[in-house]
């Protein structure tokens, strides 16, 4: 175990550094690891340790925003250590670390059920590490993102006088001429578009950071009579979508698949954009079909939300219900607008329930949403614009 020597240390101005665990079993991984995160000033590694073990012992020295967890590790793995580390330090963001096989992508999905934010794809050589610009700037982007949101939250309840370690602030309902009550997070002054009149056709969701958590909660809660079809895009690589959709399928209880080039779309129905695809929805005589590509990435990602929205506008027009669930970064306002703009319905999860206010805040903040919303009250938002009883 090594602890940064400069773990003390504090910016010179502005905030402080994100404070991060790097855990490996692999000491060239961990050096790597480290000194990736560490070209940004806004990270600081505070502790690198090779076993979850070892991890668990040091949260009591560490105050630490973001741990970085392999999967695979002697002594205790990752999946054994996550509850752990959650019991010592139940706020802390944990991102889980393994290479792209199937049994990875598995309990990685698994370690996400179980209270871990996010997820990596980690080279599968330290050559591939070093090397790649794409798996660093992910690193840092989501170690910030997480941190930050950490920071913020603790900062909010305790300005509110509510003890570390428990949920947030509840929400409070604004009223908004046009509109249904909403509910919004206590520190997003968001105005809120009153609901077109529309008839769903088509239920298409967004999703990043935290969004397997917040699919399943969605999926999960929508009535069994719902039979509108669902398409998502939610950022993850291949293999990794593959297994989400088999675990989409078991949770919502019915059929769920990574979408196909030239698949129709069929009522009650869910289509997962597969991994390093863009998903779209084209008109191909009186059907509806799936189309597959790899146009550049938008947004930095590939499959991205706002080509698969701007393809509903184009083969649905206002019959179409926009869903923004957590997820850094902004993609899907974009696309958002499109929709809004032929006269659909965008709706998005709140700030207070989602991991990280990135895409649900910049549609909020675009103003195209007509409501905000906990991530347990979405599925009957959804169910009830569809028209959809309980």
């Amino acid at each position: 175990m090594s602890i940064g020597a400069d773990a003390t240390k504090t910016a010179a101005s502005g905030p402080s550094p994100v404070r991060v665990m790097v855990v490996d079993d692999s000491a060239v991984i961990r050096g790597l690891i480290t000194r990736a995160l560490e070209v940004d000033p806004g990270i600081q590694v505070v502790a690198t340790v090779s076993n979850g073990q070892l991890a668990v012992s040091q949260m009591s020295r560490s105050d630490v925003d973001v741990i970085v967890l392999d999967i695979e590790m002697p002594v205790m793995d990752g999946l054994t250590a996550l509850p752990e580390l959650l019991k010592a330090a139940p706020d802390v963001k944990i991102i889980m670390a393994s290479t792209l096989t199937q049994r990875n992508a598995q309990v990685s999905i698994e370690a996400l059920q179980k209270g871990a934010s996010d997820y990596i794809p980690k080279p599968s050589s330290t050559g591939e590490i070093h090397g790649s610009a794409d798996f660093k700037r992910d690193l840092i982007e989501k170690v910030k993102a997480l941190g930050k949101t950490r920071r913020d939250r603790r900062d909010r309840n305790k300005a509110a006088g509510i003890p570390e370690a428990k949920p947030a602030p509840a929400a409070r309902a604004i009223s908004v001429p046009g509109t249904r009550s909403s509910l919004l997070s206590p520190s997003a002054p968001v105005v809120l578009r009153p609901f077109a009149r529309s008839n769903p056709q088509i239920v298409g969701i967004g999703s990043s950071t935290g969004g397997p958590q917040a699919l399943f909660t969605v999926l999960g809660n929508l009535p069994a009579s719902f039979r509108l079809p669902i398409v998502i895009t939610q950022h993850m690589p291949a293999t990794f979508t593959t297994i989400l959709a088999e675990h989409i399928a078991r949770v919502a209880k019915r059929p769920s698949a990574e979408g196909r080039d030239g698949e129709p779309i069929e009522p009650g129905k869910i289509y997962l954009a597969p991994g390093d695809n863009h998903m779209v929805v084209e008109t191909q005589g009186t059907q509806k079909i799936i189309r597959l590509n790899k146009n550049p990435p938008e947004n930095f990602c590939r499959p991205a939300v706002d080509p698969m929205f701007r393809s509903l506008a184009a083969a649905y027009g206002p019959s179409v219900l926009g869903v923004v669930l957590t997820g850094m970064g902004s993609d899907g306002a974009k696309g958002g607008r499109v929709l809004v703009d032929a006269g659909a319905n965008v709706i998005a999860q709140d700030e207070a329930s989602s991991v990280v206010w990135g895409m649900p805040g910049a549609a909020a903040n675009a103003g195209i949403c007509s409501a905000l919303l906990p991530i347990d009250k979405v599925a009957g938002e959804i169910a009830r614009i569809a028209g959809v009883r309980p």
